[in-house]
């Protein structure tokens, strides 16, 4: 019975590892992309007035999957607790900086000559792959290290009040755990990765109010996530059985204590 239970522990945490490294190694990727929320909903530019900056909600692909980061964390943090989210966001640290340094080598390759030209339909020259390909992939050093280190704070600062909060609820009030853990952290993660990758380039002003329209939506979104993380709490409790759930999230409370 102990040995049936071990067995589900580990491919439960295996599973939600699985699902938390390859959101947020494919997040960091597509993030290089810009989109605008508004125009995908089919709404006008919002124009928000913030510290005298005209702002709309300009967000990176990356977005699209950080709440699946968010979600995951949560389970984890619920069920392994500090140790098992630490121990996936230091590997997941280790595996996006191996993504970004082959990323980085495969743009020095020396082009092959049909390639660099990409055509249309009509054979006409319409983009220089080679340049496309830099462009898209080679995301400058600031921005990269400013992302790896919000990524690993804000996973630290996640857990640390996850774990506080939960010692106050106990196992109740899932949703104030879940949910303001990440309005925590999310804020946080927002402001290190601006100012490590555009202080001294922007005003402090504009970084600020980029920071504010970036977090409203992340504001919104982990409240509306607050449905899919009891959702998924039900599943592992059907999985491994209430009573060990419960028992499974009480020893991974026991063991978070400290920031680090």
């Amino acid at each position: 019975m102990e040995s049936n239970l071990q067995q589900k522990r580990n491919t439960l945490f295996v599973i939600l590892a699985g699902i938390f490294i390859t959101n947020a190694l494919l997040a960091e990727i597509i993030g290089v992309k810009i989109f605008s929320a508004e125009a995908t909903f089919g709404f006008d530019p919002a124009n928000l007035n913030i510290l005298g900056f005209t702002m709309d909600f300009n967000l990176t692909a990356g977005v699209i999957l950080w709440p699946v980061v968010f979600i995951t964390t949560d389970l984890i943090n619920e069920y392994f607790g500090k140790p098992g989210v630490k121990r996936i966001s230091y590997m997941t640290m280790i595996l996006i900086t191996y993504a970004f340094i082959v990323v980085f080598l495969t743009i020095m390759l020396p082009p092959a000559s049909w390639w660099v030209d990409g055509k249309d339909a009509d054979g006409n020259i319409i983009v220089n792959m080679d340049i496309a390909y830099s462009k898209i992939f080679g995301q400058s050093q600031r921005i990269i290290v400013g992302s790896l280190v919000a990524f690993l704070v804000g996973q630290l600062t996640d857990v640390y009040i996850f774990q506080k909060l939960r010692k106050i609820t106990g196992s109740k009030m899932l949703w104030l755990r879940a949910t303001g853990s990440t309005l925590v952290s999310q804020l946080i993660d927002s402001y290190v990765v601006l100012f490590i990758a555009f202080y001294g380039t922007y005003s402090t002003d504009l970084i600020v109010a980029i920071g504010i329209t970036n977090y409203i939506y992340k504001f919104i979104v982990a409240i509306a996530l607050t449905p899919v993380i009891y959702f998924g709490h039900s599943l592992i409790d059907r999985y491994l059985g209430k009573e060990n759930a419960s028992k499974l999230s009480e020893e991974a409370a026991d063991k978070s204590s400290g920031f680090f």
